[in-house]
């Protein structure tokens, strides 16, 4: 499933419905550094996906999700690497790049504008 996972959060990327810096599967959760645009916005848009996952992948969710603005660059480089290196710090490979299941976006991460919101 978590191929699926990721070939979904690499065509929402494509087609515009949010910008990925980064996407990593997890065997009980993922992380995602999302940026999306102002319509339909981030709840909608995370919704859909979801439903999407549930009904054509088997995925089931928690009901809610937590998300966090990054206010700085710093802030956005901190968080990617400690995503990055979860499976490292939960003992799941010895190195990031051994862990198969992540996709990060094309870079540099492009801005939907400064009110807009990221995951």
């Amino acid at each position: 499933m978590a191929g699926n996972l990721l070939r979904t959060a690499r065509y929402y990327h494509e087609i515009g419905r949010w910008w990925c810096d980064l996407f990593l599967v997890m065997p009980d959760h993922l992380h995602a550094l999302l940026a999306f645009p102002r319509e339909p916005g981030m709840s909608t848009t995370i919704l859909n996906w979801k439903r999407y996952a549930t009904r054509f992948l088997g995925a089931s969710w928690q009901e809610n999700y937590f998300d966090h603005r990054m206010r700085t660059e710093k802030e956005a480089s901190e968080k990617w690497w400690y995503i990055r290196n979860n499976p490292v710090a939960k003992e799941l490979c010895e190195n990031i790049n051994d862990w198969p299941w992540w996709w990060g976006g094309a870079s540099p991460r492009r801005s939907f504008g400064p009110d807009d919101s990221v995951v």
